[in-house]
C-alpha cells in the first residue's frame, strides 16, 4: 500500500518519531496509523522522540583518519550527561558516525541545513532533466519533488544509508541509540577533509578504501 505524505505527517505529530521511521512503520502496517504507532513504540522510537527536546551539551568530538592520511573527519556528537559521553556504547557510536562521514562524504547534517539557493538550483536541474525526458510539463513539478528526496539521501547525513548496515539510515541508527542509552543524542556538526581536495588529481573511491579498513 502506498503511504501518503499526510499519513506520515499525522503519525509524526502523534508520536514525535522521525519522518523516515514513520514512513517505514506505515509501510509495515499497510497504512494503519494505530498499528504503525505500536510498531514505533515496540522499536523504542517513540520513546526516543520524547527525549529529543531535552538539552544535550555533553558528548565528544570524535576523529577518524583514513589509513594513509587521505581522509580526515571531525564530528561533534552531543548527549545529556558526561557519564554517558564516556561509555563505550556512546564512543562506538561516535566512531561509527565519523567513519561513515569519511566513506559517504555528506555535505550537511540534515535537510534543513541545505541552503535555499542550492536547493533551488538542484530543482532547476531536475526540472530540466524531466523536460528533456519528454515528460508532460503539468507533472514535472511533482516529479521534481519526488526526485529531490534522492538529493537529500545523497548529501544529508541523517538520510544517508549507514555504510555498515545499508538497511537503516543514520537517522534510524541515531534513534536506536537514543532508545538504548536513554538520553537525547544529537549529531551537531562535522568537517571532512580529503587530501588534495579541490586540486586536479586522480580520482579514487574513498568509500571502498574506508570500508576495506573496517571489520564489519
Amino acid at each position: 500500500m502506498a503511504v501518503t505524505a499526510a499519513q506520515v505527517k499525522e503519525l509524526r505529530e502523534k508520536t514525535g518519531a522521525g519522518m523516515l521511521d514513520c514512513k517505514k512503520a506505515l509501510e509495515e502496517a499497510n497504512g494503519d496509523l494505530t498499528k504503525a504507532g505500536e510498531l514505533l513504540r515496540e522499536k523504542g522510537l517513540s520513546a526516543a522522540a520524547n527525549k529529543a527536546g531535552r538539552i544535550a551539551t555533553e558528548g565528544a568530538v570524535e576523529s577518524y583518519i583514513h589509513a594513509g592520511g587521505k581522509v580526515g573527519v571531525l564530528v561533534e556528537i552531543n548527549c545529556e550527561t558526561d557519564f554517558v559521553g564516556k561509555t563505550d556504547q556512546f564512543k562506538t557510536f561516535c566512531r561509527d558516525i565519523a567513519m561513515h562521514i569519511a566513506a559517504a562524504s555528506p555535505t550537511y547534517v540534515r535537510r534543513e541545513e541545505v541552503p535555499t539557493e542550492a536547493l533551488e538550483k538542484e530543482k532547476e536541474i531536475l526540472r530540466n532533466q524531466a523536460l528533456n525526458e519528454g515528460k508532460p510539463e503539468k507533472i514535472v513539478d511533482k516529479m521534481v519533488e519526488g526526485r529531490i528526496g534522492k538529493y537529500y539521501e545523497e548529501f544529508c547525513l541523517m538520510e544517508q544509508q549507514f555504510v555498515k548496515d545499508p538497511d537503516k539510515t543514520i537517522d534510524q541508527l541515531l534513534n536506536e541509540k537514543i532508545a538504548a542509552i536513554g538520553e537525547n543524542i544529537s549529531i551537531r556538526r562535522f568537517v571532512r577533509f580529503a587530501l588534495g581536495e579541490g586540486l586536479e588529481k586522480k580520482q579514487e573511491n574513498f568509500a571502498e578504501e574506508v570500508m576495506s579498513q573496517v571489520k564489519l
